[in-house]
């Protein structure tokens, strides 16, 4: 029976940050495995994790995950499009109903990733976005009807935003009280600030 997937984009260099972010401390954790148990205990069944950059590290703990498995993109360095794509190729003969996006950087709570898939499945939109104060956040959702266009977007025409803004009409963008739908975390501000809006 077709279910909830998702892929969790871990493969960039995290230049900015000058560590690499999937292994920042994160509630007790590395910042990938707290990802990893937040999307599966939020409602998803399957991850699909695609790395890139120092991959060897990150390997271990992806397998030490009941529900997660990893690809590898050897492209990494042409753009996050790239590891779109290779994760959604991942996905071919799986059985997929909607598809939850992340990146590494974008911790998301339980209860983020519990609303996001409650408010996606009583909708008939093929796409869900969650709002703060009006601004597009993360994780968003997607309906397997679009895995075919996802598999062909390309980084000159700006990738998931292409498609994204072609649904425009049946995408769902609902406003939560939570800023953290907006966290990325790119830089050592970035995450400080995250840590400190935890505690």
């Amino acid at each position: 029976m077709p279910g909830i997937w998702a892929i969790l984009l871990a493969a960039g260099e995290s230049s900015r940050m000058g560590r690499l972010k999937a292994l920042l401390p994160w509630q007790g954790t590395t910042l990938i495995e707290s990802q990893l148990r937040s999307m599966l205990a939020g409602g998803v069944e399957r991850i699909v994790v695609v790395l890139g950059h120092d991959c060897d590290r990150l390997k271990p703990i992806v397998e030490s995950v009941e529900g997660a498995s990893w690809v590898l993109n050897p492209d990494y360095l042409q753009g996050k499009t790239t590891s779109l794509k290779i994760g959604v190729s991942a996905l071919d003969d799986q059985p997929v109903a909607d598809l939850l996006l992340l990146n590494v950087d974008q911790p998301r709570t339980v209860e983020t990733v519990q609303i996001l898939l409650a408010r996606h499945d009583s909708s008939e939109s093929v796409i869900t976005i969650p709002t703060y104060r009006g601004k597009g956040g993360h994780p968003i959702m997607i309906s397997a009807a679009l895995l075919p266009e996802m598999a062909v977007i390309e980084e000159e025409t700006k990738g998931l935003l292409a498609v994204v803004r072609r649904h425009a009409e049946t995408t769902d963008r609902f406003e939560v009280d939570d800023p953290s739908v907006l966290w990325d975390l790119n830089t050592p501000e970035q995450y400080e600030q995250a840590l400190a809006s935890e505690n």
